[in-house]
């Protein structure tokens, strides 16, 4: 982490998660990252993103989201800055790239890229409820928790580092 700028922490995870427990995991998350003092990144878009970005608004945070298209209208409703890629799936190096670490909340294909992404750039990631993933070797393991609090703590300690 820079000094003198606030901590960047990607919440990651489906679009259409269909459990509404991974939802409340994110939004807890979304908070707890913004109440901490980061900002928060997502994909801007709907599931655990607009949970995540909806978390961190309500508790004062301020969300970025990275758009796969080209209209900044497409963003959820708590995204502060939208920012449209137009470059679809790829935009999800742009998210890892702008983090200091990721959260993962539950899992699809996409979240999982954006895992795989993180951790090819030595990002540090904090997986809930999603993918249980890790490498050869031990710095390449993604930190598995069971719950938001955990996450959030998990998140900001390895922002640190």
């Amino acid at each position: 982490m820079t000094t003198g700028r606030r901590r960047v922490v990607a919440v990651v995870g489906p679009g259409q998660p269909g459990d509404n427990e991974l939802l409340a995991i994110a939004r807890a998350v979304g908070a707890g990252l913004a109440e901490a003092g980061c900002t928060v990144v997502t994909g801007g878009l709907g599931g655990v993103m607009a949970a995540a970005s909806q978390g961190a608004r309500e508790a004062g945070g301020f969300v970025v989201g990275i758009l796969p298209g080209d209209d900044p209208g497409a963003a959820n409703q708590f995204v502060d800055l939208a920012l449209p890629t137009g470059l679809g799936e790829g935009r999800n190096l742009l998210i890892v790239r702008m983090a200091d670490v990721v959260v993962s909340v539950g899992g699809s294909w996409g979240t999982l890229s954006e895992i795989a992404l993180a951790r090819r750039r030595n990002t540090p990631v904090v997986s809930v409820g999603g993918w249980d993933v890790s490498g050869p070797a031990a710095e390449d393991d993604v930190i598995t928790v069971s719950d938001a609090s955990s996450a959030v703590t998990a998140a900001l300690e390895r922002s640190r580092q």
